[in-house]
């Protein structure tokens, strides 16, 4: 597929996929792995934690358990969001190619980029954007 880029292509994202599964989640309110994914839940969207810790412990947010792989989720997911470093992406990839189905979709959030991963990604049809944040172009887009 393709590295999205455009402000048309990032509002059609927003507007079509609407389950995000947030790798890298994080319990804290005060962290953006935590506030963006609350910001989308608000927004009607359909949010699965990831975060293996989190799943050790059975804790559920936003109405959703959270996950230790994306692997584990049966539902279909539009667009799974990233909040790790951009060193630490690329271990996130044979847990993507996992997913039954495959996501549309993997946002890679704001300052984190990782174009061998995005090149891994699109090679097996699933769209990829990079170094941008989901709460502010939802904000600015719809």
């Amino acid at each position: 597929m393709t590295l999205l880029e455009s402000r048309a292509e990032v509002r059609r994202v927003l507007e079509e996929h609407r389950v995000v599964a947030v790798v890298g989640f994080h319990p804290d309110p005060t962290k953006p792995a935590h506030y963006v994914p609350e910001y989308l839940h608000r927004q009607g969207y359909t949010v699965i934690p990831v975060n293996p810790a989190l799943a050790a412990r059975g804790e559920s947010y936003f109405g959703q358990r959270a996950v230790a792989t994306l692997a584990e989720i049966r539902t279909p997911v539009g667009v799974v969001d990233v909040f790790r470093r951009s060193d630490r992406v690329r271990e996130h990839l044979d847990d993507i190619l996992a997913m039954q189905p495959l996501p549309r979709v993997v946002w890679l959030q704001l300052g984190i980029r990782d174009d061998h991963t995005a090149r891994a990604l699109m090679s097996r049809g699933i769209d990829v954007v990079q170094d941008r944040c989901m709460l502010a172009d939802h904000r600015a887009l719809l």
